[in-house]
């Protein structure tokens, strides 16, 4: 009975008269899916972890839809130079939030998106295992914009609704499960803005 009722429950987060909803397909009613095909099952089902990140492609500019199709194996290597650097890999976040706050998500979150690679949080390696990636639009040295805090807020309240295990203490960086490798979301990222608007 219990399972029955958490499958047909919409979980909600209010913000500001916003509101942002987990369903029981582990997709948030509030960004635009662009599905991903990387990603696979979790190994024990367990989401805890949020890793917060960022992507900009090419690097320090905005507003394209670059990361959309390089998240979807979709990226024209011809672009940029740079595509070419990384066109081998095969990658994905569960959530990407642009520049102008807009969401878009690659993978439900019951599933494991290939954000986090080599890591460790708590003395567990294979974050990617338990976690859930949100990407933010931008780089380690350059401001994020007011609106990609304020859905980033929405979105970590609902999430922590609906995965109760994401308590505050596990809301991690990039840079911090994978320090000698990643530096993201990096020294413009104020984190004393997201945790005061959480509390």
């Amino acid at each position: 009975m219990q399972q029955s009722q958490s499958k047909q429950a919409v979980v909600q987060a209010v913000v500001n008269g916003f509101e942002a909803a987990v369903g029981p397909d582990h997709w948030l009613n509030i960004a635009r899916r662009c599905p991903s095909p990387n990603h696979n099952e979790r190994p024990e089902n367990e989401i805890s972890l949020l890793v917060v990140h960022n992507i900009s492609l090419p690097p320090k500019q905005y507003g394209d839809a670059f990361v959309e199709d390089f998240f979807c194996n979709q990226l024209a290597l011809d672009a940029h130079p740079y595509f070419a650097e990384i066109a081998h890999l095969q990658v994905s976040s569960h959530l990407y939030i642009k520049r102008d706050g807009s969401l878009v998500q690659f993978v439900p979150f019951n599933l494991r998106a290939w954000h986090a690679g080599v890591s460790c949080y708590g003395g567990r390696y294979n974050c990617n295992d338990f976690s859930i990636g949100i990407e933010l639009e931008g780089c380690d040295d350059e401001a994020y914009e007011a609106a990609q805090y304020k859905v980033l807020t929405q979105v970590v309240m609902a999430l922590q609704l609906a995965y109760p295990a994401i308590t505050a203490d596990r809301i991690t960086g990039h840079e911090f499960i994978a320090p000698h490798r990643k530096t993201d979301p990096g020294s413009a990222f104020d984190w004393q803005v997201l945790f005061a608007s959480l509390s």
